[in-house]
């Protein structure tokens, strides 16, 4: 697996396997979110053996599939919810961890722009 830490709540991973969710709890994340839609590619594991897998080790799962190139406001809101409802830290993963971050990235922009709305410029 080759996670990265974007910041203190979230690390992103590409795609994960089910022989990897231990090393996931063991590495001390609470939930994982998945953001790869089933069916993506041939050898990817449905979301729901990971999550019936991760329920055996007491691992959340949460279920935000992303469209390739298409990460959307609602994307955004779905993220957030399944980040409050996991706790921390969380693993979120896609194909290769691009859509993750990408969700983490307008997650800070978003809270940027609603914590410093005197900042912005027009």
């Amino acid at each position: 697996m080759d996670i990265k830490r974007i910041s203190s709540k979230v690390s992103v991973s590409p795609q994960i396997s089910v022989s990897d969710l231990a090393a996931v709890k063991a590495a001390g994340f609470k939930g994982i979110i998945c953001n790869r839609p089933d069916g993506e590619s041939a050898d990817q594991p449905r979301f729901a053996d990971l999550e019936i897998a991760a329920s055996k080790i007491g691992l959340k799962l949460r279920y935000v599939p992303v469209q390739p190139g298409a990460v959307s406001s609602s994307d955004v809101a779905a993220f957030v919810k399944a980040l409050s409802d996991l706790g921390s830290p969380v693993l979120a993963f896609c194909g290769s961890g691009k859509r993750s971050a990408s969700l983490c990235a307008l997650l800070h922009a978003q809270q940027a722009l609603t914590d410093h709305p005197d900042q912005i410029q027009n």
